[in-house]
């Protein structure tokens, strides 16, 4: 019956002594607030204040809601302002590359040092299927290079970063001047994490389209799987940023897919959330630290999103 406004119009009769200030700090008519005093009344049963009283003179009824308007509204106020600068006490994040873990670890620790009471639960048991995951309410933030048409999913841009063929030093393909075509790959071993095909860059975007099937094989650790590539067991097809170090080291040697397979990593959030504080906050530290630390990407230097 009673409703928030009508306690801040009480509030605003005290503070000010008449309707027509009153009027003017709730940005309405002095009829309009006539009205609804008068349309209150009504339902009440009682007056709450003496019309035409210099200031106004509050009834005994008025004065027992003015005081419940006194302690009620500063409750709600700060009810907001805790919503709006820590909604999320906790962020539930998930990743669907393996590999994304060697820079975001720092990042993560970066952004807790500055939002200590955030706590970040890392989901890995859901590291390749989280999406419907965060759909469903179970996760906050997925990193993902997929985008899922028509899933009421918000995709903030994270970095651009370049899939390439990571293949032995002594492997025959190091040799070739022109580019790496797909035939190239038939006979071959292709070392992948153990993930649904179509979810693979170098199968959608560059085998598949040419009728080119080699031989797959699952590896679920990326260093395992520099290391069986160093050991002439097979190829893979990684962003250039994870393999960097390896190559430096002499293990493994990379060359640019066909005329270069460049990808998009995402934060994906619920549709709305992306406005949240906490989370919009969260997204850019960790985007600002990969694109400050991390070499072969391509920094999106006015994504929508910020």
């Amino acid at each position: 019956m009673i409703e928030i406004k009508h306690l801040r119009t009480l509030q605003a009769l005290k503070h000010n002594g008449s309707l027509s200030s009153a009027a003017i700090q709730l940005h309405q008519t002095q009829s309009a607030i006539s009205h609804q005093c008068n349309e209150l009344e009504k339902k009440l049963g009682f007056k709450l204040f003496i019309r035409k009283s210099n200031p106004i003179k509050f009834t005994i009824q008025g004065k027992i809601l003015l005081q419940l308007s006194e302690e009620i509204l500063p409750k709600i106020q700060k009810a907001i302002k805790s919503c709006a600068i820590s909604h999320h006490m906790i962020i539930r994040l998930a990743i669907e590359c393996h590999s994304c873990i060697q820079w975001l670890t720092p990042a993560l620790k970066i952004f807790q040092k500055k939002w200590p009471k955030v706590e970040i639960d890392f989901y890995s048991d859901m590291i390749f299927s989280p999406q419907p995951s965060l759909q469903q309410g179970k996760l906050d933030i997925v990193l993902t290079s997929e985008v899922l048409p028509r899933s009421n999913v918000f995709y903030a841009p994270i970095f651009d970063f370049e899939v390439r063929l990571v293949l032995s030093p002594h492997h025959p393909l190091v040799l070739k001047k022109n580019n790496i075509v797909p035939e190239d790959l038939a006979a071959e071993i292709l070392m992948t994490y153990p993930i649904q095909r179509h979810r693979l860059d170098i199968w959608k975007h560059f085998l598949q389209p040419a009728g080119i099937i080699p031989i797959f094989k699952n590896v679920n650790n990326t260093f395992l799987l520099i290391q069986m590539v160093s050991a002439q067991m097979g190829i893979a097809a990684l962003p250039h940023w994870v393999v960097d170090n390896f190559e430096r080291q002499g293990l493994i040697v990379t060359k640019k897919i066909g005329n270069g397979i460049w990808r998009r990593l995402y934060a994906a959030i619920r549709n709305g959330e992306e406005k949240e504080l906490v989370i919009k906050t969260f997204i850019h530290s960790i985007r600002l630290h990969a694109c400050n630390h991390l070499k072969f990407i391509r920094g999106l230097l006015k994504p929508h999103f910020f």
